[in-house]
């Protein structure tokens, strides 16, 4: 992007990738009132954490939580992903950098953060669950690591401590 901004393409599985349609994305949220309108058409699910993308003109975009981001997106390339859950006053109770197809580093919080605020919806001001990834030196494979434990969950071998 012209700002400096890192934007993140989708890496996952190229199937995937196919059921994405240009156009079709997630719904976007520019307020406080789209967010509530949003929850209530999800009825119960509303509780559930939801699939987010921050697309590259910054707008939050919200779909199901068994939604591919790379759907959510329509294919594009994205400035953040993740999970997101909302408290029944509509703030975010909980967000997350975990999406396996785009690999987003915690770096993306500004561009949730610059979302969230430009749409009026409090938040806490960080990933409050913040995912790290590595691409197994190895296998090729993309791992989270998690506890600090820096091990290809594919075939054991050590993955780097720096994102390359």
């Amino acid at each position: 992007m012209a700002d400096g901004t890192r934007h993140y393409r989708y890496v996952g599985p190229p199937d995937v990738a196919a059921q994405a349609r240009p156009g079709r994305t997630g719904r976007a949220v520019g307020s406080p009132a789209d967010l509530a309108a949003w929850l209530a058409e999800r009825g119960d699910e509303a509780a559930e954490p939801f699939t987010f993308v921050i697309d590259l003109a910054g707008t939050l975009r919200l779909a199901p939580r068994r939604s591919e981001h790379v759907a959510c997106a329509g294919g594009a390339p994205v400035l953040a992903a993740g999970e997101i859950a909302f408290t029944g006053e509509g703030a975010v109770a909980e967000v997350s950098n975990q999406s396996t197809g785009y690999c987003p580093g915690r770096s993306s919080w500004r561009a949730v953060r610059d979302a969230l605020d430009r749409a009026g919806i409090a938040h806490p001001g960080r990933f409050t669950h913040p995912i790290v990834f590595r691409r197994c030196p190895r296998c090729r494979e993309r791992s989270i690591v998690k506890d600090d434990h820096y091990v290809c969950v594919f075939c054991d071998a050590e993955l780097p401590a720096a994102r390359g």
